[in-house]
Order: C-alpha cells, then structure tokens, then sequence
C-alpha cells in the first residue's frame, strides 16, 4: 500500500512547487492576453461588436473593422515603417557597436572602468534618457542663444542650427541614436561574457601558427559566440518592436515618427478597440522571434 501512496504522492508534489508560478501566469498573462484579443473584435468602447463602427460608403471589415485600421490607416502604415526602419537600423548598430566594444575593452588596461562608463546610460530610465537627449537636441527658433548641446556646438562653428526632432528623414536617426547610446552596453555586456568564454589555447595556437587579429576574429572568435550573437539580436529586436518610451518623451509620435507601441498608448483611453488591435499585432509579431529564442535556448541546453 505504501508503494501506491509514494507514487501519488510522487505525481502530486511538484505541481504544488509549480502551481505558485501557475497562478501568477494564469491572472497575469494568460488571461490579460485572452481579454485583450476579445477586446480587439469590440467597439470603441469594447462594449459591442467591432462592425458597429463601421461607417457606410467606406470599406469595412465587420469584426475585423479594428485590424483594417491596424493594418491600413495612414497612421499605422507610418508606425509600421518607422518600427521596420528602427529593426533595420537600430539592431545592426547596437549589436555592432556593442561587439566592438566588447571586443576592444578586452584590450585595454582599464577594462572595467570603461565597460562601466559604457553600461552606465542602463542605469537611467528611458523617460530620463528621453528627457537628457530632448535637452541635447533642443533647438531655439527665436533669437536667443542656442542651449542644445548639437545646435550650440553647430552654431559655434557658423553653421545653421539644425531641428533634430521635427525635420523629417532626420529625426527618426536621432531617437534611434537615444536608443543605441541606452542599449549599446547592454550589448556589450553579453557579448563580452562570451568573448571571456572563448578557450585561450585555441587562440594561442591559431596566433602561433600566423593568423592575424583579424583572422583570428572572423574566423575563430565569431564563429564561437555566434549563437550568443543570435540572442543578443532576437532579444534587440523583441525590444525594438516595442519601442516607446524615447519616441513618447521626445516627440510624441509627431513629425512623422509614430510607431506601434505610441499609437496604441494614444488610442488606449479613446479608443478601446483599435488599441487593443495593435495590441494584438505586436504580439504577432514579437511570437516568432520568441519561439525562435526558445529554439536557441534549447539548442544549447542539449550540447551542454
């Protein structure tokens, strides 16, 4: 009798070590997820179907009025270049930047003070980032004296003052800036801890046998910390995609800088719905690059 016990018993115990977590991810994911994609096929104010804001004469998608706007209006087809110009932009610079300077830190003989300086901005708050940088850009219209550090340093040297965050083909450049400045060392961190993981003898003998830094790097280094490299990239892109802090503090969405993170914070109080919607197609569109990220993980898991 005491076989069958131990057995139940067995089956029993690890789900009440588990159901704490269960519980947490059932009130705080699952069902926030189920309740904002129901919300998404409702009115404006989430109440009735979605097809009662339909306006006659104008193309409508019953149910799925709110995703026609999500995947039509002028001002979501503008957040979904700009998101598409930050990922392939901002993603291959923060990663690069964020390499080289993993790779050049090991190098020098303050390493640790220099990584520090570099990690520093991820100590501050993006809306505190946002606030700096919107500081930095500033620009004076009228006739006083220039104080944003860019237009005053440009003034200093008699060139015109230029408007970083409303001239359009430049201010999208200048919060991704924001955006690699804050994330560069986050980079940096893991790609460095990878590089630190690399064995030294193998290392040592490609040097001994000729290869240059160069080659050593590109052909034995890089090669190494690929799949560190795949997740730093994912992970950026994850972040990226949801980007909305630095465009919300420094210019709101305006100026032709919208992306989908603002413009379902804008439509969140006025307009249930469509907020929800967007909601939806970020998540959409952050899944495969989870699941893509979960793959890795597991990958490695099973070569060690």
């Amino acid at each position: 009798m005491a076989a069958p016990k131990i057995m139940q018993q067995g089956r029993v115990v690890p789900w009440l070590y588990v159901l704490p977590a269960l519980i947490v991810i059932l009130v705080f994911i699952v069902y926030p997820t189920i309740n904002t994609v129901v919300l998404s096929f409702r009115d404006r104010r989430g109440e009735q179907p979605a097809s009662v804001d339909c306006v006659e004469g104008q193309p409508c998608w019953g149910n799925f009025e709110n995703y026609r706007y999500a995947l039509t209006h002028p001002d979501m087809t503008t957040a979904l270049k700009n998101n598409a110009l930050w990922l392939l932009i901002m993603v291959p610079a923060v990663v690069g930047m964020g390499l080289l300077i993993a790779v050049l830190a090991d190098r020098v003989k303050y390493e640790a003070l220099v990584k520090a300086i570099i990690f520093m901005p991820m100590a501050i708050s993006f809306i505190g980032a946002g606030v700096i940088w919107r500081f930095m850009y500033y620009i004076e219209t009228g006739t006083g004296e220039q104080v944003g550090v860019l237009n005053a340093i440009l003034d200093a040297f008699g060139i015109d003052p230029i408007p970083w965050l409303s001239q359009p083909g430049i201010n999208n450049l200048a919060l991704m800036m924001v955006g690699i400045w804050l994330w560069a060392g986050f980079c940096m961190t893991i790609l460095s801890a990878a590089l630190k993981g690399l064995p030294e003898e193998v290392l040592e003998a490609a040097r001994v046998d000729g290869a240059t830094e160069w080659q050593v790097f590109w052909r034995i280094m890089f090669p190494m910390i690929l799949p560190t490299v795949t997740v730093v990239i994912t992970t950026m892109v994850i972040i990226i995609l949801k980007i909305f802090d630095i465009v919300f503090v420094m210019t709101g969405g305006n100026f032709g800088t919208e992306v989908i993170a603002n413009r379902m914070f804008k439509l969140i109080v006025t307009d249930t719905g469509r907020s929800m919607a967007i909601a939806v197609l970020l998540l959409i569109l952050t899944i495969p690059i989870m699941i893509i990220n979960v793959r890795r993980f597991r990958e490695q898991e099973a070569i060690r």
